[in-house]
């Protein structure tokens, strides 16, 4: 199985630098950040796949066509940047996203003001409807929205469990005869993404190291039938100009 991790483009978030007093709770993208989404959709329908290129032998003809990405699953969360980072890329791989509750940033949907917590909903069923109404959503994300606010803020730990969840689930479909073929695309988040590829590499709990990754910045893993995975790339961000790229 081929998983392609992506981290979201540029939110207001990101933006603010050391201005934290303006963060808000489910930030949109900026349009530095549509730009990201657009430049890696473009990538993803147009671009090489290198990993499938290298395969070929140098001598063989197939070396001289073209090698596009192929895909047959899309998957972002429930929080908005990574709806609107999904967006461009699934019209560019002709996929639905189907949004993956659990993939969904550390931390959850919250604010913290001068020591205080507010948790919030996140957006209701009906809100992404009218935003994304071709994207598949889960059951649970309902009209209060996916996120219990009484929770607040998600600590580590949870973050951690979740992607303990997320990587064997996939771990799954690596090993199904039927999904084993499958090649995901995940649009996610930086701290999660660490999380997941730790989990993945059976490497949780670990706060040694941090994967970074750079908005829009794209991971690929594979996920062998015999329980292997091979890291093809990490933080790869060569199909965004430079003046695009951001942390």
């Amino acid at each position: 199985m081929e998983l392609t991790i992506i981290r979201h483009g540029q939110s207001v978030n990101n933006a603010l630098n050391e201005d934290q007093v303006l963060r808000v709770f489910d930030p949109e993208l900026t349009e530095i950040g549509k730009q990201q989404a657009a430049c890696t959709a473009d990538y993803l329908k147009t671009g090489e796949h290198l990993e499938k290129l290298v395969m070929i032998p140098l001598d063989s003809p197939e070396r001289a066509e073209h090698h596009p990405y192929q895909f047959t699953h899309l998957y972002c969360s429930a929080m908005h940047r990574a709806m609107q980072t999904a967006q461009p890329i699934a019209s560019a791989v002709g996929l639905k996203p189907s949004i993956w509750l659990d993939i969904h940033e550390h931390g959850g949907i919250y604010l913290e003001k001068e020591g205080v917590v507010t948790g919030y909903g996140g957006r209701t069923r009906l809100q992404i409807l009218e935003e994304f109404p071709d994207y598949v959503i889960p059951d649970l994300l309902t009209d209060e929205g996916w996120w219990n606010p009484v929770q607040g803020k998600e600590d580590y730990a949870g973050a951690s469990g979740r992607a303990i969840r997320v990587a064997s689930e996939l771990r799954q479909r690596a090993l199904n005869e039927a999904t084993a073929a499958d090649r995901i695309i995940l649009v996610s988040h930086g701290t999660f993404i660490d999380a997941l590829i730790k989990a993945l590499l059976f490497n949780l709990p670990n706060d040694r190291y941090f994967h970074w990754h750079y908005n829009c910045a794209m991971t690929r893993l594979d996920l062998l039938n015999d329980g292997r995975v091979l890291v093809r790339y990490i933080n790869r961000v060569s199909h965004l100009p430079k003046e695009l790229i951001t942390t």
